[in-house]
């Protein structure tokens, strides 16, 4: 299950470079509402970004869990909520967005 937006054909000018934003829909994100999450980006697609459900990412019990490749940027606890900062801080101005980084992986935020 994934979901990809089309790149344009129109020469490179402020697009993203191509990323993946993998979301965890293992058992305990899901339970955690990683659907919500999910069902978030999707709602706000952005030209060469890839947006895929995910198996488990191995950090159970501390999402839902969001991952942006290449950048191996891992965010945790997402809310549907905070996706429009994800999208927009992260995806677009290529900063991550510091309160939601992951401790474990990001542990000075």
């Amino acid at each position: 299950m994934s979901y990809t937006t089309q790149p344009s054909h129109s020469p490179k000018t402020d697009e993203p470079s191509s990323k993946c934003v993998r979301v965890c829909q293992n058992r305990t994100c899901k339970k955690q509402g990683a659907a919500k999450i999910l069902e978030a980006f999707k709602a706000l697609p952005i030209p060469g970004v890839t947006i895929t459900a995910s198996s488990c990412l191995g950090q159970c019990g501390n999402g839902p869990m969001v991952l942006v490749l290449p950048d191996m940027v891992w965010y945790n606890a997402v809310r549907p909520n905070e996706v429009p900062l994800l999208l927009e801080q992260h995806l677009l101005g290529g900063e991550s967005v510091k309160k939601m980084l992951y401790y474990r992986f990001h542990p000075q935020g």
